[in-house]
């Protein structure tokens, strides 16, 4: 089981970063998260330099895709030459993005005519690629899923998890992360978040 972040320059932190974590709370043979990206570093929005575990060319062979925010979003998404390595599928993979992630989506036609979630800075970009934005922080159709806010993050990774490994198997790695005295609270809204999708 392979997962992909696909994470560009001047990416989101939180968005990338937070899934990786959550994700990788899973341990079991074969279970392996990446960062995926076009170049062999690249510099978050703050910053940090990350080096890939990946390329694009495996995450578009992996079996979950996720797609993370940055602040070069729309300079990706109108680069027909990078658009173009996206070999993505939701026949065979589970593909999900956060904020303007959802633009990428957008404009690779996985979306088609299904609405979908975005942070508010990249809502009207995406409006304008075609999509119905919804005001709510998770949403998913078939293997498709998409996130609004930075903090969302949380329900792109338990979706996976719960899809790949199961609902308990998802709230246990939410339980780990999740601040003390508040776990209980904290795990049942995630799932109430993410439930109705699985």
């Amino acid at each position: 089981m392979h997962i992909a972040i696909l994470t560009f320059d001047a990416f989101n932190e939180l968005d990338s970063w937070v899934a990786y974590g959550i994700l990788n709370r899973i341990k079991r043979p074969g279970w392996r998260v990446t960062l995926s990206s076009p170049t062999p570093t690249v510099t978050s929005m703050n910053g940090a330099v990350v080096h890939a575990q990946s390329t694009l060319a495996d995450a578009c062979e992996a079996d979950v895709v996720l797609v993370g925010s940055g602040m070069k979003t729309r300079e990706i998404a109108a680069d027909p030459a990078l658009l173009s390595q996206f070999k993505l599928d939701p026949a065979r993979q589970l593909i999900g993005a956060q904020c303007s992630g959802t633009l990428l989506l957008a404009k690779l036609g996985l979306l088609g005519k299904i609405p979908a979630c975005t942070d508010l800075l990249t809502r009207p970009w995406v409006v304008e690629a075609g999509v119905d934005v919804l005001d709510q922080p998770f949403y998913a159709a078939g293997n498709v899923a998409t996130a609004g806010g930075c903090l969302a993050s949380q329900y792109l990774a338990a979706w996976v998890i719960a899809r790949k490994e199961g609902e308990q198997a998802a709230r246990s790695a939410l339980h780990y992360v999740a601040p003390v005295g508040e776990k209980d609270e904290y795990v049942n809204r995630a799932m109430r978040k993410i439930g109705p999708y699985l």
